[in-house]
């Protein structure tokens, strides 16, 4: 087994910002992600979010790329969720898209206390902008040109 240190901190909305994250699903929810993110190899640091997005701070390892995590996380906890949890008359669903940061080492904790502290930086409006969408304008490519 490699040595590996690889922190992620995403952030993914539900279908049309809808407020899906009730108080009853949402430790279901958190719950059957960290058990998929546990089958995938992967750890999950924090799980946190508020009634239109969720946030994680996982560690992937190198041999599972970001966009299939995301697409196995994603896809799978929709499905859990309304197949599971039909009671509900709101279909579950996920925005298309998700937003991803790279952290090192010394990022974690504060990466981690964020995420867990979801509900009170909503409150109080201590929420970061930058960490709480998954576009942003200035998310165009940047291409390298030769000289």
């Amino acid at each position: 087994m490699a040595l590996w240190r690889l922190y992620y901190h995403f952030v993914w909305e539900t279908k049309e910002r809808q407020p899906l994250i009730t108080p009853n699903r949402e430790a279901e929810l958190y719950r059957y992600i960290i058990a998929k993110a546990d089958a995938l190899s992967c750890i999950v640091h924090a799980v946190g979010g508020v009634e239109d997005h969720i946030q994680l701070v996982v560690s992937l390892p190198p041999t599972l790329s970001i966009a299939n995590f995301v697409k196995q996380i994603k896809g799978s906890s929709a499905h859990h969720l309304n197949q599971d949890l039909s009671a509900s008359s709101n279909k579950f669903g996920w925005q298309e898209g998700y937003g991803v940061f790279s952290l090192g080492g010394k990022q974690l904790e504060q990466a981690v206390d964020y995420v867990k502290n979801q509900k009170t930086h909503h409150l109080k409006a201590t929420a970061l902008a930058s960490l709480e969408h998954t576009t942003h304008q200035d998310d165009s490519p940047i291409r390298w040109q030769p000289d």
